[in-house]
């Protein structure tokens, strides 16, 4: 017998089905990594692990400092620490890398609440201005990890890494965790972005401004009535 083929009212429903698991699926994956970069932006603010010094055996003095702090290993289990995050005050020499840092850290956030405003706004302008915040806030990250190698040559750090330190050379020191996870982060600023730009064209490619759901019978209809749903369905998820 041959097969019953699919009419248009059955094509639109699966087209539907397709689109709101696949369209659900990547929005909720986005706004989890999203939230996730925030919480990293976070870390590399306040932790004081940009750089470490080696083996304390071999050094006169072992540490480790951010942008913030700097921290030097003692005979007891507490280090003594210069600076603090709490004073909103970061060590001279890296004022500007801070500010960035700052500044992407904003972005970032005003994007995670931007992911509130899905139940109010247009998905495709709430898609792209998150794209913007985060390519921005990927922009200012970047620039930081720039600048903190080219403002070593203090005598805070010479303290710790010896008289070998210079402009994008650590000396005796070697880069720590946390300077690893700011470059990490550009990557992931970038990806993001770039994905919320796919998403926010999407939408928009799925819904032209002309588009008249009762113009063309009930196929179009069923598409449009498709589009209603994904937009009631998106910020459940978030």
């Amino acid at each position: 017998l041959p097969k019953k083929k699919n009419g248009p009212q059955e094509v639109a429903k699966l087209y539907q089905t397709e689109f709101i698991r696949n369209a659900r699926a990547v929005g909720v994956l986005w706004a989890v990594c999203t939230l996730c970069f925030a919480v990293i932006e976070v870390v590399i603010l306040i932790q004081p692990s940009w750089v470490a010094t080696g083996d304390p055996e071999q050094m006169p003095q072992s540490g480790y400092f951010g942008l913030y702090e700097i921290c030097i290993e003692t005979d007891w289990m507490v280090p003594e620490c210069k600076g603090s995050l709490a004073s909103l005050s970061p060590i001279p020499a890296f004022k500007t890398a801070a500010v960035f840092i700052c500044m992407s850290l904003v972005m970032v956030w005003i994007s995670v609440g931007c992911l509130f405003l899905f139940r109010f706004c247009n998905s495709a302008t709430i898609y792209k201005v998150c794209a913007w915040l985060q390519l921005s806030a990927g922009f200012c990250l970047a620039v930081a990890c720039l600048v903190f190698p080219d403002s070593l040559d203090t005598p805070e750090v010479h303290t710790l890494c010896g008289n070998g330190v210079g402009s994008f050379s650590l000396g005796r020191c070697s880069v720590h965790w946390a300077f690893v996870l700011a470059i990490l982060g550009v990557l992931d600023a970038f990806i993001l972005s770039t994905l919320a730009f796919v998403l926010g064209n999407r939408q928009d490619a799925l819904l032209p401004q002309d588009f008249n759901p009762h113009a063309k019978g009930k196929v179009y209809s069923l598409v449009f009535s498709a589009c209603a749903i994904l937009r009631a369905q998106l910020p459940s998820n978030h």
